[in-house]
């Protein structure tokens, strides 16, 4: 019985030992504080939307996946980009032609 406390007693000291150790060298795991509750890291310029700007865009996850309004928002950002590029390309050759 006596052994079997003083095995119990040494497992606890440690375990606690390697896990103080494991929170000393890891920290909490949180690189940056969390975002606010309505902001997101989702980024695109006012106008002009490169390829570049579309690699780069990132969106904030949650538990199933990407939070789809950050999603609906770039999507639409990038729907209004490609219409107002495709009338520009269709100005340009109707102005083309005799």
């Amino acid at each position: 019985m006596t052994n079997a406390l003083l095995y119990l007693i040494v497992m606890v000291a440690v375990a606690a030992v390697v896990f103080l150790l494991a929170a000393l060298v890891f920290g909490r795991g949180e690189e940056l504080a969390p975002l606010p509750p309505e902001a997101s890291p989702t980024r695109l310029p006012s106008d002009d939307i490169t390829a570049e700007d579309v690699r780069e865009l990132k969106f904030q996850q949650v538990f199933r996946g990407y939070k789809m309004s950050e999603v609906d928002w770039a999507l639409q950002r990038l729907s209004a980009e490609v219409e107002r590029l495709r009338a520009r390309v269709e100005e340009l050759e109707t102005s083309d032609r005799p």
